[in-house]
């Protein structure tokens, strides 16, 4: 009997354990096949399998990373062997300390093999991509389910971290996709953005951290694990193609590791071979697409300044299915593209099959090189820290160009002017190269008494999401004659992410890339410069040698916020308008009914426009307390104007702006109040009525020749009604009207961009400056052989007595994505029409890259136009730009009250 029980007892245990392993098919849970034609799983579908897969497998631990923007969950799945479950803790420890590469050699040495290679795999971020979010939910199922030697492999040897980057937008994209019974109708055309403010933009906020859903991933990214790999899936290919991946087409920037290009090249290897042994045609790299390793501020761009081997794949498929084009030259099989794809119909299983492959082949790569992934990003993390601690010269397009035009001017006194370029002498190498001028800075000084702290504060945050080492002041301290406060922000060089460091503070150098020489530019894929110090106008003191102080490190991860004072004792108080967050102060207090003043002038040291108020403690003590704005005792300034808070108007559109999404969670940060407006409300009239102020913020506004603005929409009846307000158009003969009409009755309209476009809509005499008179006699625009900026910061020179430009310096930083540039005309100042920011004599690029410079001379970047008793207001720089731009909000801000 006691033998007959223990078999029981056995088989009992057999039966739970086999059933507790028994991982339930996506089949089962949605009721179809994960890439099933027609079909999408939600994210609430998606996460309830989630948890059915992590209750059902010891292989696979679900975590919450953070909340998302609309407050769902973001879920983050660990999939590993059962046994490396109980020394998780370690691993993540071991992926820290080699990233961080402040161990010896020797010990990275001996980590690299007790350590476990982490490959983070992603999907979703662009909820339209629905390959990209499907594929996520088949490789975890197969990771849990599977049992052959290959994934057995993986398992024993990574640490997977399977990362859903956009619940909302899948819930928002899957939902409207699936609305329909009729299959054949089902469509993404979706009425809002996909994630709550930024849409496709999401994927632009990866070294500025603003979303919630890009700081809960760069937390895990550089301060948790610290993946050696980061995969980011996307779609679509290049037509002709099935799926683009690395390696990627030049220019790489100069500032990180070499070693980050040969990574690339060898995980692109493992992946394309995988892609040709499992006979799947399609695959292009290099030049076969348009991706480069350039810009920073993507999911899988943003790695490589912190030594992390990021990949992105953009791939073919859609539930609905579709066609393989035919594109004759891309059937031509080159280095791009050795195994071209032939034009055929293709189904959205297929697009999973070839995820689900890429997925295992990097895993496979891992498995097979993990100690050397792990040594590596050690290895590149230890040189970073060598060269911070050194003079260094990083080897800059300018610098080669410096070269060239020392050796140039050299022969101008010789009489043999044809030196060929291998004979430059090594001497102009020398003057250029060891010159102390242009060596890189060994670390940087943000002083907490710069007029604007707060927005120091917040470029330390953005540093700190993504895992930069920052030094804070305990006392006060004085290096080459200057003492800084206490509470100052110090950032060295000398750290593992010394790339990430270098490209937050200092220009990007763009290389001249045309097609060929005197050819078109080549456009790049994003923007070529972006210097975040500079957007945010932070002022920085740069350190060429060596320096310390009484710094205390400040723990990664860990937000800071400005410091924390009392109220002065006043009957009254000022305000600086230099500082961005007194904006919000001064909303908190116009919400209490308090009254609140402007200066028109300069007063007790604070510039014109600065805000006075008598009343208000309660929000005034949270200002100093919480926001860094420190109002000053103060008796009431002569000529100081009350304010009212404007009704304010911020233009969109069906299927959501993502410019306006941006200024929409920049008002709520600031705490402005808006509606939005859409064409229909606009074309109604009455607009005076409803608003003091409108806002259209760089996209949406049709150009001149063109009757109208119009994006795809769907018939009323085929949309729920509370959506219809979103539809219309935008058009010169009803929108552009009641325009007119608003501003003329007295209301305020701000342009932003190509927005800007109004003023001609408007018959203002102003002319865009960037043409030139064509053989007939005619205007045209520059062709790009000869003028080309795209998103790039050059500086512009500001008149900041006007009050749109209040708190402003004579200068500033600004983001110019080949942005509008006016030219005045004659009669434009007697029509009250005035420039309030322009270009100068001299080049304005500051960072990344400008063809044809001298173009821009002189040209009117900004004016404010009186029209009838309102007035118009254009800005042709992104002054919001991304929510990064902090440097130029006041120019919007100030145009916010009446």
């Amino acid at each position: 009997m006691r033998l007959r029980f223990t078999l029981i007892v056995l088989l009992i245990t057999f039966t739970v354990g086999v059933f507790a392993q028994h991982v339930p098919t996506p089949r089962s849970h949605f009721g179809f096949d994960i890439g099933e034609d027609y079909m999408l799983a939600n994210f609430s579908q998606t996460e309830a399998y989630f948890k059915k897969v992590a209750d059902a497998s010891d292989r696979v631990r679900l975590v919450e990373i953070g909340k998302t923007e609309y407050g769902r969950s973001q879920p983050m799945m660990i999939v590993t062997a059962p046994d490396n479950f109980a020394k998780l803790g370690r691993y993540k420890e071991i992926s820290q300390l080699m990233a961080r590469a402040e161990i010896s050699r020797e010990e990275a040495e001996k980590l690299s093999i007790e350590g476990k290679p982490v490959v983070w795999i992603d999907g979703g971020l662009h909820a339209n991509e629905v390959v990209a979010t499907q594929q996520l939910t088949e490789t975890l199922y197969q990771l849990a389910s599977r049992d052959d030697e290959e994934t057995l492999r993986i398992l024993e040897n990574v640490i997977i971290l399977l990362v859903h980057a956009n619940p909302d937008g899948m819930e928002i994209m899957s939902d409207w996709y699936m609305r329909k019974e009729n299959p054949e109708d089902r469509d993404q055309n979706i009425p809002i953005l996909y994630q709550k403010y930024v849409g496709h933009d999401n994927n632009r906020d990866f070294y500025m951290n603003n979303m919630s859903e890009a700081a809960n991933m760069s937390l895990q990214q550089y301060v948790e694990w610290i993946p050696q790999i980061i995969y980011n899936h996307h779609q679509s290919a290049p037509a002709g193609a099935v799926v683009a991946g690395p390696p990627y087409r030049d220019p790489f920037n100069h500032v990180f590791d070499p070693l980050i290009i040969t990574s690339l090249d060898a995980v692109g290897a493992a992946m394309i071979n995988r892609m040709h042994q499992e006979d799947r045609p399609g695959y292009t790299r290099l030049d076969g697409s348009v991706f480069s390793t350039w810009w920073n501020g993507g999911l899988r761009t943003t790695p490589y300044y912190h030594n992390i081997i990021g990949i992105l794949t953009e791939i073919i498929g859609n539930p609905t299915p579709s066609k393989v084009p035919l594109v004759p030259e891309r059937l031509i099989p080159n280095n791009g593209t050795p195994y071209p794809v032939t034009p055929q119909d293709w189904h959205f299983r297929r697009s999973i099959d070839y995820s689900v492959s890429l997925n295992y082949a990097i895993l496979n790569h891992a498995v097979r090189h993990g100690d050397e992934l792990l040594l590596n990003i050690y290895l590149m993390g230890r040189k970073s820290i060598e060269k911070g601690s050194r003079d260094n010269w990083t080897m800059y397009p300018r610098f080669a160009q410096a070269v060239q035009d020392e050796f140039a001017e050299s022969q101008k006194s010789k009489a043999e002017e044809s030196a060929s370029r291998s004979r430059i002498p090594e001497q102009f190498y020398d003057s250029v190269y060891t010159d102390p001028a242009n060596r890189d800075p060994r670390g940087y000084i943000l002083s907490a008494d710069q007029p604007d702290f707060p927005s120091a504060v917040k470029f330390m945050n953005a540093l700190i999401k993504s895992g930069i080492l920052v030094e804070k002041a305990v006392e006060a301290f004085t290096i080459n004659g200057k003492t800084y406060p206490k509470n100052s922000f110090i950032v060295k060089t000398v750290q593992a992410f010394r790339p990430h460091v270098m490209d937050m503070f200092e220009p990007q150098d763009h290389p001249n890339d045309f097609l060929y020489p005197g050819g078109p530019p080549i456009r790049p894929y994003d923007a070529a410069g972006w210097t975040l110090a500079m957007q945010m106008g932070v002022e920085v003191d740069k350190m060429y040698e060596g320096f310390d102080g009484p710094f205390e490190r400040i723990p990664y991860g860990e937000l800071q916020s400005p410091p924390t004072k009392t109220l002065a004792n006043g009957s009254g108080y000022l305000l600086d308008a230099r500082n961005n967050n007194s904006f919000m102060t001064v909303n908190d207090l116009l919400k209490a009914k308090v009254k609140v003043y402007r200066t028109s002038s300069a007063v007790d040291g604070l510039p014109a426009g600065s805000f006075y108020v008598s009343g208000g403690k309660k929000e005034l003590e949270k200002a100093a307390k919480e926001y860094g704005v420190y109002p000053v005792p103060a008796s009431m300034p002569k000529e100081a104007v009350q304010i009212q808070p404007a009704r304010i108007g911020l233009y969109d559109y069906y299927g959501g702006s993502m410019p306006s999404g941006w200024v929409r969670w920049m008002m709520e940060q600031f705490h402005f109040e808006y509606q939005l407006v859409f064409p229909e409300e606009i074309n109604a009239g009455g607009l005076n009525d409803k608003f003091d102020a409108l806002l259209f913020i760089s996209s949406g506004i049709p150009g001149m020749g063109s009757r109208g603005y119009s994006r795809a929409q769907p018939k009323p009846e085929e949309i729920d009604e509370k959506y219809h307000h979103m539809l219309g158009d935008f058009s010169a003969d009803k929108s552009v009207p009641q325009l007119k009409q608003f501003v003329e009755n007295g209301g305020r309209i701000i342009t932003v961009g190509s927005a800007t476009e109004l003023a001609y809509h408007f018959d203002l005499p102003v002319e865009d400056a960037l043409t030139e008179i064509d053989s007939e006699g005619k205007a045209k625009s520059l062709s790009g052989e000869k003028y080309y900026v795209p998103g790039s910061v050059l500086e512009m020179q500001v008149d900041n007595s006007v009050p749109i430009n209040y708190g402003m310096g004579e200068n500033a930083y600004i983001m110019f994505n080949r942005s509008p540039v006016f030219r005045l005309s004659p009669s434009a100042v007697n029509k009250g029409i005035r420039p309030i920011a322009w270009f100068g004599d001299e080049a304005p690029l500051r960072s990344g890259w400008a063809w044809g410079q001298s173009y821009l001379k002189n040209g009117v970047t900004a004016f404010e136009a009186q029209m009838g008793k309102g007035k118009f207001y254009a800005f042709g720089p992104e002054i919001t730009f991304r929510a990064q731009s902090h440097g130029t909000f006041k120019m919007l801000f100030n145009g916010l009250y009446k």
